[in-house]
């Protein structure tokens, strides 16, 4: 088999290629073996990547055990949480289409072989499966694995206790001394935020597309079984090149379904459904709201995970993780599907079990008969809008009241104490993909709200999104976005606004008249963008 970086080391015509590779260090015996680009999105300022040149080495040692060649090089990559809550969120889901980018460069201008990507957090996992999807050259992944819960007065906490803890500092219910011991001790060492927020549900998506080694998903920044398992991803790497399997080979459209159900069964983040959609893209598949919905509405949420639930990925980890949720699921999955291993996944899960039943569920006895997702639909979200079922408390299922309307995330924050009480519908606009620019979290609010003791009293709406750290009633990217002219753009203070998440209905008590004499009347609202934002977000987007 000709491999393509024969392109630019093979022949007499590539002296000159040869020498700068020979520049390098290269052997001729190197030159002559496959080229394996190690992609790592490690940098100093995300504790979810501070430990993956640890991880690179190992792949890079997995590949030249195998006969391969390896070449490390890095994507960027933004830390979402210190991103939070000003305008540098606004960079955080364009980031995925740059990273893509950047891949597919280095990729196409180096003729490399095949790919060991190594990544972790939000949108930089979602960004190499959409370059591995879109390139389709023997590819696998390597997740940097959750932190570890720190320690805080005898309880376990993480990143999300901080967040809330702040709402909590500002009603007066903590103190400040109380607030900088809790910010010492929450984040205690490499990872990705130890709840099942968006990286650790994506890491564990990625596992169950297929896409990287069994127990990848769960398995710790710190334990030292990653880097073995990096150098178990490096030698299979060249497996899968002896093979020729690519990622269209086991990213099909069953893979994805795969996917989404173990999404469900999570209860895991509403970023999802951007994410899991966009890779598919990648590959000339779709995955759409509704089949999102109609996976919920069949499979049960069976992990007691925070946000909304009790259990860290710890825990989840020492349950089986994936390879056990897998096991439980499979009378629900496509399990002729293949993996990175070479085998199927009914293989694959043969021998796994479940290890804890409080943590993973047994089907017959869900945290909820649903999935974690619900996709609703009304004259407020004509074309639909996210809510994470499992995070909405029971007495929040259906609830109506009047909208406290704020114009950015900023508003609400200044806003939102003094201005919400109980029975409200928070309305955060001109937040979505256009309007933003960017589609910014709004964590900050939600925690805010938390802190308040009002997860369970107020509902928030919005057309930008939530951190998969949010819990409570949040129902995000509302479309039409505000800045597209859709409905919510058309709210007023106190609008009764009906929820109703079982049904799937998101509405507000308005006429189809009032509502299109409000839409003809609204102005255009002046939006001056440079760089990026204006390219990746332009105003027909």
């Amino acid at each position: 088999m000709k491999l393509p970086s024969s392109l630019i080391k093979d022949g007499p015509e590539r002296a000159p290629h040869r020498s700068l590779l020979r520049a390098l260090g290269l052997s001729t015996r190197d030159i002559t073996r496959p080229f394996i680009a190690i992609v790592n999105s490690w940098n100093e300022i995300i504790p979810g990547h501070i430990h993956l040149k640890r991880l690179a080495q190992a792949a890079k040692d997995g590949v030249r055990t195998a006969g391969g060649t390896p070449f490390e090089f890095n994507t960027i990559g933004i830390c979402d949480g210190l991103a939070m809550g000003h305008q540098g969120m606004r960079y955080s889901l364009a980031s995925r289409e740059i990273i893509a980018d950047s891949i597919e460069v280095m990729i196409k201008a180096h003729y490399f072989d095949a790919m060991v990507l190594i990544s972790s957090c939000d949108k930089i996992v979602p960004g190499h499966l959409m370059a591995a999807a879109r390139l389709d050259i023997p590819s696998i992944v390597i997740t940097g694995g959750p932190m570890m819960p720190g320690l805080f007065r005898g309880r376990s906490v993480d990143l999300m206790t901080v967040f809330e803890a702040l709402g909590e500092f500002q009603q007066g219910r903590v103190t400040q001394n109380d607030l900088r011991e809790l910010e010492k001790c929450a984040c205690p060492g490499p990872g990705s935020c130890a709840g099942l927020f968006t990286a650790n549900t994506m890491a564990c998506l990625t596992e169950a597309l297929g896409m990287s080694l069994p127990g990848c998903g769960a398995m710790h920044a710190t334990d030292p079984a990653k880097e073995r398992l990096a150098k178990e991803s490096g030698r299979q790497i060249m497996a899968l090149l002896r093979e020729g399997v690519t990622p269209s080979d086991i990213m099909t459209e069953k893979a994805f379904k795969n996917a989404v159900t173990v999404d469900m069964a999570l209860g895991g983040s509403t970023n999802t459904v951007l994410h899991l959609s966009a890779i598919a893209q990648e590959l000339g598949l779709r995955v759409t709201l509704d089949e999102f919905d109609r996976i919920s509405r069949t499979t049960p949420h069976i992990c007691d995970l925070r946000p909304s639930g009790r259990y860290f990925m710890r825990e989840f980890e020492k349950a089986g993780g994936v390879p056990a949720l897998l096991k439980r699921l499979q009378s629900k999955l496509n399990l002729g599907v293949l993996t990175v291993t070479g085998k199927r996944l009914s293989e694959v899960i043969r021998k796994n079990r479940v290890l804890d039943d409080q943590i993973i569920r047994p089907l017959s006895d869900p945290i909820h008969a649903e999935g974690g997702i619900a996709i609703l639909r009304g004259n407020l979200a004509p074309k639909g809008a996210v809510v994470k079922f499992s995070s909405v408390p029971t007495n929040m299922l259906r609830f109506k009241g009047p909208a406290v309307v704020f114009d950015s995330e900023e508003e609400a924050v200044r806003g939102i104490e003094g201005k919400v009480e109980e029975g409200d519908v928070v309305v955060i606009r001109y937040e979505g993909p256009t309007g933003g620019p960017g589609m910014r979290e709004m964590l900050i609010p939600t925690s805010l709200i938390v802190g308040m003791g009002l997860s369970d009293k107020v509902a928030v709406l919005t057309d930008g999104r939530f951190s998969g750290a949010t819990r409570g009633p949040c129902i995000g990217h509302i479309a039409p976005e505000a800045a597209m002219n859709g409905p919510i753009a058309t709210l007023k203070q106190g609008d009764i606004i009906e929820i109703d998440v079982p049904g799937r209905k998101l509405s507000v008590r308005l006429s189809s008249p009032v509502i299109s004499q409000r839409q003809s009347n609204l102005k255009p609202r002046k939006r001056v963008v440079k760089g990026v934002l204006g390219r990746i977000f332009p105003p027909s987007h």
